[in-house]
């Protein structure tokens, strides 16, 4: 089976059957035929039942380098590994959370799914999961802008309600990617050693007038900022409404949608509103499709959510 880009009408109809999903995600994780993700060899053979009547595990295979010889399935080694639920709702969840601009809920997805809330729950986190940002091979370009805010938690107050929430740092490409990430406290270290890490020094990076931004055109090709307290918001080319618009659908799909994200979560969520982001211009089953394959290699053990919003 060719493993073409999905939409979610297509999911219902033609994989409604697991053996066509397991087909569909074999084609997708290896292309170019089994790979053992154990040894890393290239070539397995299927094994089919010796006996009229007998069973085995569906989509089983075996690998055929002397050295290793295990068995295993397209499941092994990924985000859906060990998992009792079936794969064609696996791959519906994961369109949905791709096509879904602001997110989808646990809560949504265990309605959508016939699902409970907990095996949802834990679902979209794994899913979550499979979008982390791999490790970075080239630095942001061009114009970045840079700006951080604060997203989540209780509100107690105008001044002390800002700090009680946990902050998020976010570099954007302008016409490129974004680089989002939570942050401990938002400090001039922290954020000076999150812009080296990110930020090619041939940039021209925007800020706004927050004092840790202070001389960064001794580090970059050049740094402007505009001051917000003084009601400037654009001077130029200078400003930071690129990653003001990735804030902004960052915090309304985690108010209108999540409601409440727990701090120890909040980099998950974070995850998937960037890679949405940076995968913007694609189509939703594409997208899908990128999700899925980077479920490979990846295991995620969560604690019960009872006391954690979704």
């Amino acid at each position: 089976m060719n493993a073409q880009p999905l939409n979610l009408v297509k999911l219902a109809q033609d994989f409604a059957n697991e053996d066509d999903a397991r087909a569909y995600l074999e084609a997708l994780r290896w292309p170019d035929g089994p790979v053992c993700p154990h040894c890393g060899a290239q070539g397995a053979y299927r094994i089919t039942p010796r006996k009229p009547g007998a069973k085995t595990r569906p989509g089983l295979l075996k690998c055929k380098a002397k050295g290793c010889r295990k068995q295993f399935t397209v499941t092994v080694g990924t985000i859906f590994e060990d998992s009792h639920i079936p794969l064609s709702k696996w791959l519906l969840a994961v369109h949905l959370l791709c096509a879904s601009k602001k997110g989808m809920s646990a809560h949504q997805v265990h309605r959508m799914l016939g699902l409970t809330y907990k095996t949802a729950w834990f679902m979209c986190h794994r899913i979550r999961y499979a979008m982390t940002q791999e490790p970075l091979r080239s630095k942001l370009s061009g114009i970045v802008e840079v700006d951080e805010t604060y997203v989540g938690g209780k509100v107690r107050g105008t001044k002390r309600g800002k700090r009680d929430k946990p902050p998020v740092v976010a570099l954007v490409q302008r016409g490129g990617e974004v680089r989002a990430f939570p942050m401990p406290q938002v400090t001039e270290k922290n954020l000076r050693e999150a812009i080296r890490q990110h930020v090619d020094p041939s940039a021209r990076v925007m800020t706004d007038g927050h004092y840790a931004y202070r001389d960064l055109g001794t580090e970059f090709a050049e740094h402007q900022a505009v001051s917000h307290d003084r009601l400037e918001w654009v001077r130029g080319d200078a400003h930071t409404q690129t990653v003001e618009g990735y804030f902004s659908l960052l915090k309304r799909g985690i108010t209108g949608v999540y409601h409440h994200v727990g701090e120890g979560h909040l980099h998950r969520y974070v995850d998937e509103f960037t890679f949405r982001y940076n995968r913007r211009h694609v189509e939703d089953g594409v997208r899908a499709a990128l999700a899925i394959k980077g479920a490979e290699g990846k295991r995620l053990m969560l604690r019960d959510p009872a006391s954690d919003g979704s």
